[in-house]
Order: C-alpha cells, then sequence, then structure tokens
C-alpha cells in the first residue's frame, strides 16, 4: 500500500513597505507607503492556508498572524539580498513594497555623522537604484508566478500597468491610483490575470477596505496559480 501523497503549502513572497534611502547618519528619503496592504494580504493568506514569507519595510504594518514569517529591510539594497535568498524558494512573489527609483549618492562618512545646517543651499546627487524585478527575473524558475504594482495617475493607470506587464514579464499587475498611497482603503485593476482588466469588486461606488481588497486578490492570485504548471520543489 502507498503512502498518501501529502500537499504542500504554497509559498507565498510578499513585499511590502516603504524604503528608505539614507542621506546620512539620521536622515534619509523614503516615501508614505505604510504597508496596510501588503500586512492584509499575509493574514489573508496564512489564514487560507498558505506559507507565507513578509518582507516588510521599515515602519510598515506587520501583519497580526503568528504565522507570517517576516524579514525587515530597510534600503533597496538590503530588500534585494533578502530576494536573492527568498524568490528561489518561493512559489509566487507579490511584490508590493514602494521600492525607491533613486537614491543618495554618499560620501564617504556620510554615515558616520549628521550634515550641518548651513545658509546656502545643499544639492544632492541621486543615482538610481538597482531593478529589482529584473533582478528576480534572473533567478525565476518554471512555475513560478510574479505579481508587481504600478502606482500612477489615473489617467495613466490602464496604459502604465499593461506596460509593466510587459516589460517585466510579469503574470499579473495590480495598477493602483496615486490616492491608494498610505490610505486605509482601495481601488484597483487587475491586468493579466484570466479576463483582465478587471477592477476591484464593491456594492457601492468607491474604493474597499485594504482586508477586503487582499481576500479578494488572493483568490484571483489563486486562480492564476492554478492556471500555470504545478511549481515543483525548490
Amino acid at each position: 500500500m502507498t503512502d498518501p501523497v501529502v500537499s504542500r503549502p504554497r509559498r507565498l513572497l510578499i513585499t511590502s513597505g516603504p524604503t528608505q534611502e539614507p542621506i546620512d547618519a539620521v536622515r534619509f528619503i523614503g516615501n508614505r507607503s505604510s504597508g496596510r496592504l501588503g500586512a492584509a494580504l499575509a493574514d489573508a493568506a496564512a489564514a487560507d492556508g498558505w506559507q507565507v514569507t513578509l518582507l516588510a519595510g521599515c515602519e510598515s504594518r506587520r501583519p497580526t498572524s503568528p504565522l507570517v514569517r517576516i524579514s525587515p529591510f530597510r534600503t533597496t539594497a538590503d530588500l534585494e539580498r533578502l530576494l536573492s535568498v527568498e524568490v528561489p524558494r518561493t512559489d509566487v512573489l507579490v511584490m508590493a513594497a514602494a521600492v525607491a527609483d533613486y537614491r543618495p549618492v554618499l560620501q564617504p562618512g556620510a554615515l558616520d555623522g549628521k550634515t550641518r545646517r548651513k545658509n546656502a543651499r545643499l544639492v544632492l546627487e541621486l543615482e538610481p537604484t538597482p531593478d529589482l524585478l529584473a533582478g528576480c527575473r534572473r533567478l525565476r524558475r518554471p512555475g513560478q508566478v510574479f505579481i508587481g504594482f504600478a502606482l500612477e495617475p489615473r489617467e495613466e493607470l490602464l496604459t502604465s500597468s499593461r506596460s509593466k506587464l510587459a516589460r517585466k514579464g510579469l503574470d499579473m499587475v495590480v495598477g493602483n491610483p496615486l490616492a491608494t498611497m498610505d490610505a486605509q482603503t482601495i481601488e484597483a485593476t487587475l491586468v493579466g490575470a484570466p479576463g483582465t482588466p478587471f477592477q476591484t469588486p464593491r456594492s457601492t461606488p468607491g474604493p474597499i477596505p485594504k482586508p477586503e481588497f487582499a481576500r479578494w486578490l488572493l483568490a484571483a492570485i489563486a486562480e492564476l496559480v492554478a492556471s500555470v504548471t504545478e511549481p515543483a520543489d525548490a
């Protein structure tokens, strides 16, 4: 008699919250991302039996479920290092973090002290940060599902989401209007999933609470995962 096959939990890797790029030892360039959606998605997935890892930015919301494994990051470089370890061993990657596009070029010793105020302009030189999704694509194996987010003005949302879907080689993009950042509610458009684009379901006009949206998004992710080849064990 053969042993019964025990299916392993699907593995979900979520990035969430803001990056903070240092100017000196006390100042940084950041953004208003709260990490609410990432935390809500992690809680919903853990409750649904997923094996969840959350890479969480500084001061971003944390999930309430004790089943979620959390690894914090501060900078884009921190997140890049975590992704290099976690991406190869996940089934689904959800890149919901608000990652900086640019970071200050630091002079030697800049992180050892504080820039003093002077009666003159202070000019910061910025350099582009690494394209984290491009790095993840190099680590990608068959069967993995990659989902990205696009935060854009409403009138550019659909065009930008479709462009990001193609440029980044993603399976789905969650397009969000700018008002989504740091808000407790969300109104989004999914591009790339079966039957897309389609918008946040709601019984009344306007956005819905992020925990409710997270449950709906998780169902769309599960449907997408079911449409691809069952991932092999890493």
